[in-house]
């Protein structure tokens, strides 16, 4: 599959934009991760670049390409998990977006294709104590590997989340 096909694709589930309002749909797990990882306004700076810019991703073993970056609404990304044609399809695209003085992130959502159906928002915010990384997901099984999978397939969800944050973290303290 090629990254322009995807703009002929529709979203695996009905509830786009929830993970903006902190809204799980009935019948999804849900997955949240709120991580201090820096200070400072360089360090938020450095942050929200490598968010907005697909870095975050690439450096976490997610490797991404994207049509557009900056992440904006409606851009689609085509990642890869796992090595060389084994690797799993992670069709996605940008639901929303926000880049305000203390908040800068985005959210996507599944395509058909892709192996769950959900939506996942990547938030950094600037706050009194520091800067902190929230990881919001809420995801159900899309094809009969990820049903199968069942608990791996949630832990395997943790465990991106925590790599996200640590190349997240690794990105800005450059």
């Amino acid at each position: 599959m090629k990254l322009a096909d995807l703009a002929g694709l529709r979203f695996s589930y009905d509830v786009v934009g929830s993970t903006r309002f902190d809204e799980t749909p009935p019948g999804y797990h849900r997955l949240e991760l709120r991580t201090r990882i820096g200070d400072g306004d360089e360090f938020f700076r450095r942050a929200g670049e490598a968010l907005m810019t697909w870095k975050m991703h690439n450096k976490a073993g997610v490797r991404i390409k994207a049509t557009d970056t900056p992440a904006v609404i409606g851009a689609n990304s085509l990642g890869r998990l796992g090595i060389g044609s084994l690797g799993l399809p992670v069709l996605c695209r940008v639901v929303w977006v926000v880049d305000e003085p203390d908040r800068i992130g985005f959210a996507y959502g599944t395509l058909e294709g892709h192996p769950e159906a959900g939506e996942e928002s990547f938030l950094v915010t600037r706050e009194p104590d520091g800067i902190y990384f929230t990881l919001r997901a809420y995801s159900r099984p899309a094809t009969w590997y990820t049903r199968l999978g069942g608990r791996a397939t949630r832990t395997a969800q943790s465990i991106f989340a925590r790599r996200y944050t640590t190349a997240l973290r690794r990105l800005a303290t450059r």
